[in-house]
């Protein structure tokens, strides 16, 4: 897990990546993320933002969930994929400003107590959007359950 950590640190320090949606991502991007088995035919992706290549590492939110996941293609054992339903969630944290190195993440705290991060990466208003349209939609989602 440190090593995933500090891979994410790295990345994150020398990445150009940008908050995009479900109109900038592309075909081929949207049907891996359903290959992982985070995404469903009947999802929408509301933000996304990858701290390397999209193939790498992604963290985002739909309409039902929240999720990221990362891919080591030398050693599959390193992998993971995260996710939770909103109505699974019990707690979101966000983190803005963790650090020089860190990019700023949200903790989500499933019933089970389990807990992963989405991490997101930019200028701060774009961080805080990330955060306010997750925090939005799990409330919503919280409100028709």
């Amino acid at each position: 897990m440190q090593k995933y950590i500090l891979s994410i640190l790295l990345i994150s320090l020398f990445s150009c990546n940008k908050i995009e949606t479900n109109k900038t991502l592309n075909q081929n991007d949207i049907e891996y993320i359903k290959s992982l088995k985070l995404l469903d035919e009947n999802e929408t992706i509301l933000k996304f933002y990858s701290q390397n290549t999209k193939k790498t590492a992604g963290n985002f939110f739909t309409n039902k969930r929240v999720a990221s996941y990362w891919i080591d293609a030398r050693n599959f054992q390193k992998n993971e994929a995260n996710f939770a339903f909103y109505n699974d969630i019990i707690k979101i944290d966000t983190v803005n400003i963790p650090g020089a190195t860190y990019c700023s993440y949200a903790l989500i705290t499933k019933k089970d107590k389990n807990t992963f991060k989405v991490y997101v990466n930019g200028k701060k208003p774009e961080i805080k959007s990330f955060f306010q349209d997750l925090l939005i939609q799990w409330k919503k989602s919280k409100k028709t359950n």
